[in-house]
């Protein structure tokens, strides 16, 4: 019998995360109570999750949980979740979950794990095309929109996991064989407090076997210079130094893995274009050339791979306009690496600041 048999564990939130750490649960024996605010949420459980006791708008645990697990958005202040921390009831996420669930298994799966403030999701994909193209059965979860213990359940046998900041918060033991920090810049500040408190939730996927991080942006550099990981790789849209993959005469190279200089493939086939893509190209080939992927094999998936929708996707040019989406560039760091792709812009941007600041951004980027 597993650790969670006969547990009494609440999963708090009814969303698409929560539905899946309950019905895992459930597999794994445990007693599940589920909670949210939504009255209309829990009642489409109600035919799915049968044996799950659905309770709206709970405070406090009920008596006997020895376990919660939360949706990611939910903050550590919320009435919940401080009341059952005040209790001396662990408080975990699904990522975690699955971490624990994996442990169990006599052949866990490997994890190449993913975050940054920006590029996370365009990653991954790369990451997961790049697998494929290696023949390996992997395949892309977590923030991305597939749980994580959703795959882990299908045998998935390699997991390319994108973390949010909230994920990894709440997954104080998850050690991926190699995991990549993108970048940093303020973002999600109303949920974390400070911008130390979200790069040290950022830093923990530098954790496992290899970690991986972009050593142009010197917070990043300093956090992977910091990592208890047993291998540091970089990497930068400069020529590469050794133990790092980069840019050379036009070609992405990679300096950390193999004995010798590795072309891996040109510049110009990586899209999206320009130095962002080319930046998380860089990142999903580090991560998978840690896992033995031959090179041959990382162009093959980088060819192939386009990026998903609203990530500087063009949508049509009409007199000699060229109108892009790029909707998914939700912060200042993100709209910047998109308005500097281009020497003139007319910027339409909309939504909520999350806690940062843009007048920095608009002083740099209004000549454009």
């Amino acid at each position: 019998m597993g650790f969670l048999a006969g547990r009494h564990v609440l999963v708090a939130g009814a969303g698409v995360t929560g539905r899946s750490a309950a019905e895992a649960l459930l597999a794994a024996e445990a007693v599940v109570t589920v909670t949210d605010g939504s009255a209309d949420r829990l009642a489409a459980l109600e035919q799915l999750l049968p044996g799950v006791t659905l309770v709206p708008g709970l405070a406090t645990p009920p008596p006997g949980t020895d376990l919660v697990v939360t949706s990611p958005g939910w903050r550590p202040s919320s009435p919940l979740l401080a009341a059952a921390t005040s209790a001396g009831i662990e408080v975990i996420g699904e990522v975690e979950l699955a971490w624990r669930m994996g442990l169990e298994l006599a052949d866990p799966p490997t994890w190449l794990a993913v975050t940054g403030t920006n590029g996370k999701t365009t990653t991954v994909g790369m990451l997961e095309s790049i697998l494929r193209a290696a023949g390996i059965d992997a395949v892309a979860c977590g923030n991305v929109g597939l749980p994580v213990v959703d795959a882990l359940l299908a045998g998935r046998r390699v997991l390319a996991v994108e973390l949010s900041s909230f994920q990894l918060h709440w997954s104080p033991s998850v050690r991926p064989f190699a995991g990549v920090l993108l970048n940093l810049a303020e973002d999600h500040l109303d949920w974390h407090g400070t911008f130390e408190a979200y790069a040290a939730a950022k830093a923990g996927v530098l954790t496992g076997d290899v970690a991986v991080g972009g050593v142009d942006d010197p917070v990043v550099a300093a956090l992977l210079a910091e990592s208890p990981a047993k291998a540091h790789v970089g990497f930068t849209l400069a020529s590469p130094e050794e133990g790092q993959l980069g840019v050379h005469d036009g070609q992405l190279v990679d300096r950390a893995f193999g004995a010798a200089d590795t072309v891996l493939l040109p510049v110009a086939d990586v899209q999206p274009a320009g130095p962002p893509g080319i930046a998380v190209a860089l990142a999903a080939a580090a991560l998978a050339r840690a896992h033995g992927v031959p090179a041959e094999a990382v162009a093959r998936g980088l060819r192939a791979f386009r990026p998903g929708a609203h990530r500087a996707v063009p949508v049509a040019t009409a007199d000699g306009i060229t109108y892009v989406n790029d909707s998914k560039a939700t912060n200042p760091h993100a709209a910047a690496a998109s308005l500097r792709s281009h020497d003139s812009v007319v910027w339409v941007a909309g939504g909520l600041l999350k806690g940062a600041s843009v007048d920095d951004l608009v002083r740099a980027e209004a000549h454009r």
